[in-house]
C-alpha cells in the first residue's frame, strides 16, 4: 500500500512539515509517483523501527489480501526450508547463523533482521515447547519480502534461550512475513503443528526433511477436513 505524506504524518505522530523536511534531506524512504510523494508501509515501518520512532497503532493495520486467507503453513515451510547443524555457542550466535541461512531476497538487510530478532528475545523469550523456539519479529518489519516463509533450523548443540523450564533450545522455527495477517496466521498454524504428537516427535528427534514435511501436510489436511479455524489468538506473538 502506498501512503501519502498526510498518512505518514499521522502514523508517525509528526507534522506534515516534518515529513517534507525528512524528504528533502532524504532521511526517510519515499517514492515520487506522478509528481507526488508516496511511501511503502513495510519500508516505513522498518525505517521507523530502526530510528526508534513512536508509531501509531494504525501502522500495523494492513488491508486483507486474498493470499493471506489461503496461506498454508506447509507451503511457507517448504519455501523457507529445513536446515541442520546450525552453529553457535550462544543465543545471539545461533540467531546470526539462522539469519544467514534464511531464503531472503538480496535486498533484505539481514543485519537489521538479526537485531530485531535479538531485541524480541531480550524482551520475551520465544520458546514455545520443550527445546523448541519460534524467533520472529513482533510485526512484519522486513521489507522486500513478497511471500511469507517459515524456516526450521536444528542446532548442532542445544543453547540456552532463557526458557522458563530451563531447558536449552535445539530447534527453531523462524517466521518472516510481509503482512501482519500472514504473520499471525503462520504463528497460529505453528501452534497447531506442535500440538500434534507425531509431528512434534519428528521435530524433537530431528527427523528427515521428507518426514517433517509429510507430518505437517497431514496435520493441515486434518484441520481442513475438520473445518477448524487457524486464526486463533496467537500465543507466540505476545501483546
Amino acid at each position: 500500500m502506498k501512503l501519502t505524506v498526510k498518512d505518514v504524518a499521522a502514523l508517525l505522530n509528526v507534522s506534515e512539515k516534518t515529513i517534507y523536511r525528512w524528504i528533502k534531506r532524504e532521511a526517510i524512504p519515499f517514492y515520487r509517483v506522478n509528481q507526488q510523494y508516496r511511501f511503502n508501509r513495510p519500508e516505513l515501518l522498518e525505517w521507523a523501527s530502526s530510528k526508534h520512532c513512536r508509531v501509531a497503532p494504525d501502522t500495523l493495520v494492513e488491508p486483507e489480501r486474498d493470499s493471506d486467507l489461503n496461506l498454508l503453513f506447509r507451503e511457507a515451510l517448504e519455501a523457507g526450508g529445513i536446515f541442520y547443524r546450525i552453529e553457535g555457542a550462544s543465543r545471539d550466535e545461533v540467531l546470526g547463523d539462522i539469519v544467514a541461512h534464511l531464503r531472503l531476497p538480496e535486498e533484505v538487510d539481514r543485519n537489521f533482521l538479526l537485531q530485531v530478532l535479538i531485541a524480541r528475545e531480550e524482551m520475551d523469550a520465544t520458546v514455545v515447547a520443550d527445546g523448541i523456539a519460534a524467533p520472529h519479529p513482533r510485526s512484519p518489519v522486513v521489507r522486500h519480502v513478497a511471500r511469507p516463509t517459515v524456516t526450521l533450523c536444528f542446532l548442532d548443540h542445544p543453547v540456552d534461550f532463557g526458557a522458563l523450564d530451563g531447558k536449552p533450545v535445539h530447534a527453531l522455527f523462524t517466521v518472516v512475513a510481509p503482512t501482519s495477517r500472514s504473520h499471525l496466521r503462520l504463528l497460529s498454524r505453528l501452534a497447531y503443528v506442535l500440538r500434534d504428537p507425531r509431528c512434534l516427535a519428528a521435530i524433537q528427534r530431528q527427523g528427515r526433511r521428507e518426514e517433517i514435511f509429510r507430518e505437517v501436510r497431514r496435520v493441515e489436511s486434518a484441520l481442513a477436513q475438520q473445518g477448524l479455524a487457524s486464526d486463533e489468538p496467537d500465543r507466540f506473538h505476545g501483546s
